[in-house]
């Protein structure tokens, strides 16, 4: 089993498993990841029923260092985005047998 389910997959599962041609199903993937950047970008918050909540929070400028050469350098403030499971996810991943 593959470990990384890239953008390629979920376009060929939706054209196996709904019909739709892999143009639509493409189409369909990026809308629906440009829906879920730009409710991110001006809510700061999106909720996936049964998924999870994805947030973004911003991070202070903060003084690090570069392990090669022990230059420290002052890392800018930026924004990080957040994703805490919902109970459901996290039962429906604790359920499966691990052996």
């Amino acid at each position: 089993m593959r470990i990384n389910l890239t953008k390629k997959d979920l376009v060929n599962s939706i054209y196996m498993q709904v019909g739709f041609s892999k143009q639509i199903s493409e189409n369909l993937i990026d809308e629906f990841f440009s829906l879920i950047i730009s409710n991110l970008e001006s809510e700061k918050k999106l909720k996936l029923s049964k998924f999870g909540t994805f947030s973004t929070r911003l991070k202070k400028p903060r003084l690090g260092r570069n392990p090669k050469t022990r230059e420290n350098k002052t890392i800018s403030q930026r924004y990080v985005v957040l994703f805490k499971p919902s109970k459901e996810f996290k039962d429906f991943i604790n359920s499966k047998d691990n052996a």
